[in-house]
């Protein structure tokens, strides 16, 4: 009998796939899928971007990079960071990586080992807490609250840290809740985070371009005074429509950077040459299409809290960031995932249940708008027929 190491046996996945998997199958048997499920920009990526891997390709970019990623992107990084923050950035303390997920395995496998503990949002990313028990450090629920906006509490975080925190997980604008931490909170987490000076830091800011109702987005970069213990992840997939490129990357404190760099000449080499190109060409080319897109999602967002706010049983928070809702559903008497397989199963709505997220997303559903308005405005009517019909049942 093959034995594997017990790590191994503690990792958990992300269920937006599985439940892409199902849609797509029921697609294939000719029925139609409205897909509200999975979290990727409905846009394609802006022409610019992909002539410039095209070029790439055709100008030789075929082989090996530095492992810690090319320096004019690295470079174009740091100045986008710099303008972004107003703090001075090292490009030698960017490290590009294949997707915002390595940065996640990176600072949880830094910092996770039996007897520490590691505070993450719940709901959540639920990779956070996948690598947290794959490495056999305590997960630490960290409760994201609807009476809250949906924003971390600074004060529910201080509550939480031990002497044997050593990472506390970050998310703002948040996935799946589309909450939005305003800055006199980010500036109080700060504040309690230098009393623990041995607790590092991880702000996943992947959707730090996509805020609404002028509310802005406070970059953990922007506090100098953290820079020694931060981990910032970001990336192209969401800002950019790259999601299939699979291009991130994360800010590093100098002592940690060179640890990560040699992970990543253990386990992936390099990310592939064109697609850091086409990063180039992102940061410093047209932002047109980024500003296009996020206009398209405010009005998504505007139309599908109305159209969910109508249904039976449901009440939906307008979410302030992302292209996320995270409706409460506890007055229609279903469990999440329950009613989102039947949604998906009978009226062909694809959504993710709330405790895939958490322990604390039951009574929630999560409703991407990231699909055409018109689609989704469909979707919310076949949810209101499945939902008064098995309320008349």
């Amino acid at each position: 009998m093959l034995m594997t190491t017990p790590g191994f046996d503690r990792i958990g996945e992300e269920n937006a796939f599985a439940v892409l998997a199902k849609a797509n199958a029921l697609a294939a048997q000719g029925r139609d899928i409205i897909n509200l499920g999975i979290g990727q920009p409905d846009f394609p990526t802006p022409d610019h971007i992909v002539e410039a891997a095209v070029k790439a390709l055709r100008d030789g970019h075929h082989g090996y990079t530095a492992a810690n990623g090319i320096p004019p992107l690295r470079e174009a990084i740091a100045a986008d960071m710099t303008m972004r923050t107003g703090v001075e950035t090292n490009p030698d303390n960017i490290l590009v990586v294949p997707g915002g997920k390595v940065t996640m395995y990176l600072a949880i496998l830094l910092f996770g080992e039996p007897g520490a503990e590691i505070i993450y949002p719940d709901p959540g990313f639920p990779i956070y807490r996948s690598m947290i028990e794959y490495t056999g450090a305590t997960p630490v629920p960290l409760p994201i609250k609807e009476e809250n906006g949906f924003a971390f509490s600074p004060d529910d975080v201080e509550a939480l840290i031990t002497d044997k925190t050593r990472l506390v997980i970050i998310n703002s604008p948040a996935n799946p809740t589309g909450g939005v931490t305003p800055p006199e909170d980010v500036k109080r987490l700060v504040d309690i985070l230098m009393k623990h000076p041995n607790v590092a830091v991880m702000s996943d800011e992947i959707y730090g371009r996509m805020t609404y109702d002028g509310l802005p987005h406070v970059s953990l970069g922007s506090f100098p005074e953290l820079r020694d213990r931060l981990i910032l992840l970001d990336g192209f997939s969401k800002t950019y429509a790259m999601t299939g490129w699979r291009l991130g990357w994360s800010l590093w404190p100098t002592p940690l950077y060179d640890k990560c760099r040699k992970l990543a000449v253990n386990a992936w080499s390099c990310v592939n040459a064109p697609a850091q190109y086409a990063g180039i060409a992102a940061l410093t080319g047209p932002q047109d299409a980024v500003t296009a897109m996020v206009e398209a999602f405010d009005d998504r967002r505007k139309a599908v809290v109305e159209a969910l706010n109508g249904l039976p049983g449901i009440t939906c928070a307008t979410p302030k960031g992302a292209f996320y809702a995270f409706p409460n559903i506890t007055a229609t008497g279903w469990k999440a995932k329950a009613l989102a397989d039947a949604l998906l199963t009978e009226s062909g709505v694809a959504l993710i249940g709330g405790p895939d997220f958490g322990t604390l997303g039951e009574g929630y559903v999560r409703v991407s708008y990231a699909a055409a308005k018109d689609r989704i405005l469909e979707a919310m009517g076949r949810m209101g027929e499945f939902l008064e019909k098995r309320a008349a049942a």
